[in-house]
């Protein structure tokens, strides 16, 4: 299930406003019943509905998949200048194992 903050994130870009701008204007919270916006001073755009922010539920899910999936490769590849040392070493074998870590780490 996909977060809150990535739906909003997500609701923002699809009405040509950046989270990283806005995020000072909302606040969530979560009194355990589950997260959602608190306050919302977001300019010239509504607080979205929780019917707007479902809409967003998959592509949610499927960015933060990838977002796991670029961290996971971006560990496995280690050190750039471990990986310059090993192309320069032996080129094949550098791309065989990311070609590797590629594989068993997919993107949707």
């Amino acid at each position: 299930m996909a977060t809150l903050k990535t739906k909003i994130k997500l609701y923002l870009e699809a009405n040509s406003k950046n989270y990283e701008d806005e995020r000072d204007n909302i606040f969530m919270q979560d009194d355990g019943s589950g997260p959602y916006i608190k306050t919302w001073s977001v300019s010239g755009l509504d607080k979205p509905n929780d019917s707007q922010l479902t809409s967003y539920e998959t592509a949610g899910n499927t960015l933060e998949t990838n977002n796991n999936v670029r961290l996971t490769r971006k560990l496995a590849y280690g050190n750039i200048g471990n990986q310059l040392d090993e192309i320069y070493k032996d080129i094949d074998a550098w791309k065989a194992r990311i070609k590797k870590i590629k594989d068993d780490n997919p993107k949707e």
